[in-house]
């Protein structure tokens, strides 16, 4: 017997995740809301509805890609390893991202980035 799931049901996963308002870069990763955006927290930017578009997987199923976020404002020496999407009461989503020294006062460019939900196999 084949295994399906509607188009709809990845897009809710991935709509959940574009509900986000803020990103962070942080570094460790964080396992609540709490830690990405205060205990890791090295950078942060403000993201809306903008900067999510969803489109076919590249492989199969959907995805959504994050915009890249250029020039965010680093508040706290470290070296970033994680990338966090909260909302105002959840921690969303959380990748790994190169790591880097990030020095306060400086500016960081987060690049774009997707994250894909294949169709089940």
């Amino acid at each position: 017997m084949a295994k399906f799931a509607s188009d709809a049901v990845l897009d809710a996963l991935l709509d959940k995740v574009a509900t986000g308002t803020i990103l962070t870069v942080c570094s460790a990763q964080p396992t609540t809301r709490a830690e990405a955006v205060t205990t890791y927290k090295l950078a942060d930017v403000t993201v809306d509805s903008g900067d999510f578009t969803k489109a076919n997987g590249d492989v199969s199923g959907r995805k959504v890609t994050v915009g890249q976020q250029d020039d965010v404002p680093v508040d706290s020496n470290g070296t970033a390893t994680h990338v966090a999407i909260c909302d105002g009461t959840n921690l969303l989503y959380v990748t790994t991202c190169t790591s880097q020294v990030l020095t306060s006062g400086n500016t960081v460019t987060v690049p774009a980035w997707k994250i894909e939900v294949s169709d089940p196999s």
